[in-house]
C-alpha cells in the first residue's frame, strides 16, 4: 500500500533495480511496536486498517493523518500450483471454498453474533463494529476471481519494482478459475 500512495501521490517509482524498494523501511512485526515507533520517532507513520487503529486514534495514542483505499480487495485465496490442474481444481481445495462458502452465508446470516464476537474479541467497540459491518462485503462464492483484479495488482507492483516484467507469471496464467 506505501506504493499505491506513492503512486497516487506521484512521487517517483523505484528505477535503480540493484537497490531493494524495501531499503529504508522499518520492519517492526507488530501492531503494538508500530504504534510505538510512531510516537518515539523511530518510525515515521504506518498505514494500517481503519478500524483495527480506531480504538487508538480515538483514545489519542496515535495520530490519524489521511485515508488510501487499497485498489484491490482485502482478502485473496491461492492455492499450490500443484493444486490446480488443466480443467479442474484439486477436491481438497474445492472442499476448502465450499466450507469459506458456508462460513460466509452463516456470518450473512447472523451479523449480531459477528458484532457481539467483534465487539468482544477483537478490540471494537460495538458502536465500531457495526460500522466496519456496513463496510463488509464476501461474495456468496469464493471460488474465482475477477482478471481485472489480478491485472491491475500485477500492474502497481510491477510498476512499484516488486514485480519485474518478463520474470514469473504472466496475470492471465495466475488464475484458475475467473468470475
Amino acid at each position: 500500500m506505501g506504493f499505491v500512495l506513492a503512486d497516487k501521490y506521484g512521487w517517483p517509482p523505484v528505477t535503480d533495480s540493484s537497490s531493494s524498494p524495501y531499503s529504508d523501511t522499518v520492519v517492526l512485526n507488530t501492531f503494538e511496536k508500530l504504534r510505538g515507533a510512531v510516537n518515539t520517532g523511530e518510525a515515521d507513520f504506518f498505514m494500517w486498517e481503519h478500524f483495527t487503529s480506531k480504538r487508538y486514534y480515538d483514545s489519542g495514542e496515535i495520530r490519524r493523518v489521511g485515508e488510501i483505499y487499497t485498489p484491490w480487495s482485502s482478502w485473496k485465496i491461492v492455492a499450490s500450483t500443484r493444486l490446480v490442474g488443466e480443467s479442474a481444481l484439486d477436491p481438497k481445495v474445492t472442499d476448502m471454498l465450499g466450507k469459506l462458502d458456508l462460513g460466509i452465508q452463516y456470518f450473512n446470516e447472523h451479523k449480531e453474533e459477528a458484532i457481539k464476537y467483534i465487539s468482544t474479541e477483537l478490540d471494537y467497540s460495538e458502536e465500531d463494529a457495526r460500522e466496519w459491518m456496513k463496510t463488509v462485503k464476501f461474495p456468496e462464492h469464493t471460488e474465482g476471481v475477477d482478471p481485472a483484479v489480478v491485472r491491475n495488482t500485477v500492474q502497481i507492483l510491477r510498476k512499484a519494482g516488486v514485480l519485474v516484467e518478463g520474470k514469473g507469471l504472466e496475470p492471465e496464467v495466475m488464475i484458475a478459475k475467473a468470475r
